[in-house]
């Protein structure tokens, strides 16, 4: 596997920390960038091109599936993952059909992150299995 790139968006630092030491672990992901907002996370996603953008649906100034919306104009080749604490099947179902490649519950970040990010990288999509049995 290559090494993927990946920009990590959530408003809570400490989560988005939290993130980046468990990618710092994984030789096959290295963060190129950081954003704390939707309409940040547009303008790095525009400036790095990153592989995989891993994004919060609840942000200020401009939320995830908007901004989602907006980064696959800007860059098209990137792939986003939502990593939420929303666990609201019709918001889970919302994201994927706006082109996320996946979707991570939060509270399972710590197990299933990595898994995440290398099934989205391998052309595979990813929803957190609590959340893909509600889906129907």
């Amino acid at each position: 596997m290559q090494n993927f790139k990946v920009l990590v968006v959530d408003d809570f630092e400490t989560f988005r920390q939290f993130v980046c030491a468990v990618l710092q672990e994984t030789a096959d992901f290295t963060v190129v960038g950081q954003a704390s907002d939707g309409l940040e996370a547009v303008q790095k996603a525009e400036e790095l091109q990153p592989h995989l953008i891993l994004l919060d649906i609840s942000l200020p100034r401009l939320n995830g599936i908007d901004a989602a919306r907006r980064i696959s104009a800007v860059a098209p080749h990137s792939k986003v993952i939502f990593l939420s604490a929303i666990n609201d099947p019709d918001v889970v179902k919302a994201a994927l059909s706006e082109g996320a490649y996946g979707y991570v519950a939060k509270s399972a970040a710590s197990g299933e992150l990595v898994t995440a990010l290398a099934s989205v990288a391998r052309g595979e999509r990813f929803v957190s299995p609590t959340l893909a049995s509600s889906l129907g």
